[in-house]
């Protein structure tokens, strides 16, 4: 949740008497987080938001990750592909399970065609990395439109819609079971970002900034069905008419957007710690942005990352472009996991070879989880299987 935002109309006091122009009643929902102690946001309906025709179990939606001991035992560096995910299908149907623990799901999508009824995830929120590809996200709070690079942020029960843009879309989709926040130390007494944080609320794209979809005047439009996740299973619901029905809404949970581009890096006279790039927090998670920067300027640093032994959480992170300078081979649309218990490093002369150097240009997405990542059975087919041993040096 970023800020308050508004759009469409809604009466001047909450939970108060609202009519639409011809004196019909408009009915208040509200989206709450936490039960009601959480953030929320209004939404002023047409018609009453109960009303349906029919409710079944769905065969639509991805499915459930698929974990084994085979696929998680011995303990190694992985390497995954993006490019071998297999393309077609609309965003609700085609999501690759890839890493999986309880506060979140780790998913691949290469959509070809815009979604056809409206999806609702009840288990989680959703961030969206699109790596490829443009979209707009048709929700109650309006149009977003979006684009490779950004970060969409889709709110847990929010009934949505993609619609893509041109012939396919390529993202990283984070479920988290927990909730996504702005980290706390990004945000002053007052909930304003503050002066050091890593971006601005300027950064952000919005939904809903011209308005809501419907309106008084307008025809109601769209697909009858919501398709609903709940406890990893689909549920559709056939409505008597398009949920698209809010006129207005006021409140801090809506879908957003925010370039990766615009995150603001920071600079240490020698190689700070990936915490430096913490853009997102979650129950368990970290996300961090990686984005071109000047490196570390003391006459002796070393600006490739040092080797850690990270015993406490796992990492991931997805190569969008660049020169990845602690990694070889390693191109864009490649996906590491790294998990507790293994040695973080560099390969070998990757250390060495970057000393000199003033800046990076590469541009990475990377999350920390808490526990450990399960690796999916369906990812298993995206491996590289020599990613582990290409540390070994060459023998002499």
């Amino acid at each position: 949740m970023i800020d308050r935002h508004c759009a469409g109309v809604f009466p001047p006091k909450p939970h108060t008497v609202f009519r639409s122009p011809d004196g019909a009643i408009v009915y208040e929902e509200m989206l709450t987080r936490g039960g009601f102690a959480g953030a929320f946001s209004y939404l002023y309906h047409r018609f009453p938001t109960t009303d349906h025709v029919e409710v079944f179990a769905s065969s639509r939606g991805w499915a459930r990750p698929i974990t084994s001991e085979d696929s998680n035992h011995p303990i190694l560096r992985r390497l995954f592909s993006s490019d071998a995910v297999p393309a077609g299908g609309c965003f609700l149907d085609d999501r690759t399970p890839l890493l999986v623990n309880s506060d979140l799901v780790v998913l691949l999508a290469r959509p070809m065609r815009s979604d056809d009824v409206y999806f609702s995830n009840g288990d989680g929120d959703e961030l969206w990395f699109i790596h490829e590809g443009s979209a707009k996200l048709e929700s109650v709070c309006g149009w977003l439109s979006v684009e490779a690079g950004d970060y969409v942020w889709v709110p847990k029960g929010l009934a949505h819609r993609w619609h893509l843009i041109g012939t396919e879309l390529r993202a990283l989709i984070f479920e988290f079971s927990g909730g996504l926040h702005i980290p706390t130390q990004f945000r002053n007494a007052c909930g304003q970002l503050v002066m050091d944080a890593p971006y601005t609320h300027r950064d952000f794209k919005r939904a809903g900034t011209s308005g809501p979809i419907h309106a008084f005047d307008r025809e109601l439009e769209g697909p009858r069905t919501i398709v609903s996740k709940t406890r990893g299973r689909f549920t559709e619901t056939l409505l008597d008419r398009s949920p698209m029905d809010v006129v207005g809404w006021d409140g801090f949970v809506y879908p957003w957007a925010f370039p990766i581009a615009n995150y603001q890096p920071k600079t240490g006279l020698v190689h700070l710690p990936p915490t430096i790039h913490t853009t997102f927090a979650a129950k368990g998670a970290l996300v961090c942005s990686f984005v071109p920067r000047m490196t570390d300027f003391h006459p002796q640093a070393i600006p490739c990352p040092y080797p850690h032994t990270s015993v406490d959480c796992d990492e991931v992170i997805l190569y969008l472009r660049g020169n990845f300078t602690s990694r070889r081979g390693v191109g864009p649309g490649a996906i590491s996991f790294h998990p507790a218990g293994t040695p973080h490093a560099p390969h070998p002369g990757a250390y060495e070879a970057s000393i000199g150097h003033t800046r990076t240009d590469e541009t990475a997405v990377m999350i920390d989880t808490d526990k450990p990542l399960l690796v999916t059975e369906q990812a298993r087919a995206l491996e590289d299987p020599n990613y582990h041993a290409s540390w070994r040096r060459p023998s002499a």
